[in-house]
């Protein structure tokens, strides 16, 4: 169920990979994104079981609807789970909120300052890594008492398989040089994780690549996760979870 699970003093932190859920067919099997032909009773249960397995109740999910911008929402104290927001980024300062973002090659990043006790994830996409949408939850976070920031960067695409045309790469690496890369095959591709651990540097703070210890390209990894360039339409959607535990 979980790529990659670590709880901290006060914080608990996942990536989820595609095993341990009810979803059948191409969804298989833990599925925690709708509006793919999954059936989404099927879906609602399994991001129930990945919150339980976080050690929360799935009342306190709380989860976005991804628009690829740059948008922060901010889950304030005593408000419930609202009906999927549209945000591309969720921060809290309170206990027991379960934040949830969920992709399918695109850069999960799950961001906590233990001591502080706030916590953020973010959906950064290509738009959202050009919008600097890893900036702005560490802004917001900051806004909530942070101020010892980590930042994960989960499951993705790699810079050697995410092609693009030569022209996006020319656009996206004239703003950001170190997104430049190339597939394995020579063609033209951006290594967006490389630019947003790079934008979450300069904004002062440490950045925790899974890449650098696990097999986590989501394209080349067809057994533990979810690739909508891989997959098409029919892709499921992985997710990073986070929670300041009550």
């Amino acid at each position: 169920m979980f790529a990659f699970h670590e709880s901290l003093s006060r914080v608990d932190l996942a990536f989820t990979d595609r095993h341990g859920g009810e979803s059948t067919g191409p969804w298989a099997s833990l599925n925690l994104g709708a509006g793919n032909g999954d059936d989404e009773a099927t879906v609602r249960r399994n991001v129930a079981a990945a919150v339980r397995a976080l050690g929360a109740d799935p009342s306190d999910a709380h989860l976005m609807r991804q628009v690829h911008g740059a948008d922060v929402r901010v889950v304030a104290s005593g408000a419930p789970p609202a009906a999927h927001p549209e945000a591309d980024a969720l921060v809290t300062a309170r206990p027991g909120a379960v934040l949830v973002v969920r992709v399918a090659d695109c850069l999960p990043l799950v961001l906590a300052d233990d001591d502080a006790g706030v916590v953020g994830v973010a959906h950064a996409g290509r738009k959202g890594v050009v919008l600097d949408v890893a900036t702005a939850t560490v802004e917001a976070m900051r806004d909530l008492g942070a101020r010892r920031i980590t930042a994960w960067i989960g499951p993705r695409i790699c810079g050697r398989c995410y092609e693009v045309p030569e022209q996006m790469r020319a656009d996206v690496a004239g703003r950001l040089p170190v997104a430049w890369s190339q597939t394995s095959w020579d063609t033209p591709a951006l290594d967006l994780a490389a630019a947003a651990a790079e934008q979450l540097d300069k904004a002062g703070v440490h950045v925790v690549d899974l890449a650098d210890d696990l097999a986590v390209c989501t394209y080349e990894g067809e057994t533990d996760f979810y690739s909508y360039r891989r997959q098409g339409v029919q892709s499921g959607r992985l997710a990073g979870l986070v929670r300041v535990r009550p």
